[in-house]
């Protein structure tokens, strides 16, 4: 028996609880090693899929929903929308919008990370010949606003002004802008802009300015 293994009967007498101790047993040896795994990639270690180019299909005429759905399918996500009107409302519920515009022209190929912004009007409408999404800005001179809506023409303003709305016709009160188009603006186009409170005077779009 080599010193090792006495050792380890001796420790076995000592243990006198210890119930069926094998000297054998109590050998120590060492533990395997644990068998390594290569680490994980990380995602920025993984290779991007570049876009693709894809040929831009024609929207107009195409239901504002029917139109986003139809581009996503084909890889294009960025998508925007606007209204071709000038009243500047939002397309709250695309199926009660139509396409007018788009702004990039159909047939044309372009990467699929290209973003498309659709011009709309409702439904009941017909389409402007131009689109009208560029509203006017004001910078130190007070722009023409007649005819824009009164949510157009606030937005062209700058945020801290002040201005007043009346109706022009029944006195009634301009609670949804985007309804409402001006009629008479104070100050006139033109005039200097230094903080002066700004004055509407409004009909809703179907109605004519007195």
């Amino acid at each position: 028996m080599n010193t090792r293994t006495l050792t380890a009967a001796l420790a076995c007498v000592a243990a006198v609880a210890l119930v069926g101790c094998d000297p054998a047993a109590t050998d120590p040896k060492p533990a395997a090693p644990a068998a390594s795994e290569p680490p994980a990639a990380t995602p920025s270690e993984e290779e991007e899929k570049p876009a693709e180019s894809r040929a831009v299909l024609n929207f107009v005429g195409m239901g504002l929903q029917s139109a986003q759905d139809k581009a996503q399918s084909e890889g294009f996500y960025l998508l925007k929308s606007h209204d071709s009107a000038g009243r500047d409302r939002l397309q709250a519920l695309d199926r009660n919008w139509k396409v007018c515009f788009q702004s990039v022209k159909a047939g044309k190929k372009v990467s699929t990370d290209t973003k498309l912004d659709f011009g709309a009007v409702k439904l009941e409408e017909t389409c402007p010949a131009s689109d009208a999404k560029a509203s006017v800005t004001a910078d130190d001179k007070m722009p023409n606003l007649v005819g824009k809506s009164v949510k157009a023409a606030r937005g062209a303003l700058d945020s801290s002004t002040s201005i007043t709305t009346t109706d022009a016709v029944q006195g009634r009160m301009v609670l949804l802008e985007s309804n409402w188009k001006v009629c008479k603006q104070s100050p006139a186009p033109g005039a200097a802009l230094n903080g002066q409170p700004v004055e509407f005077t409004a009909v809703k779009y179907e109605e004519s300015c007195p």
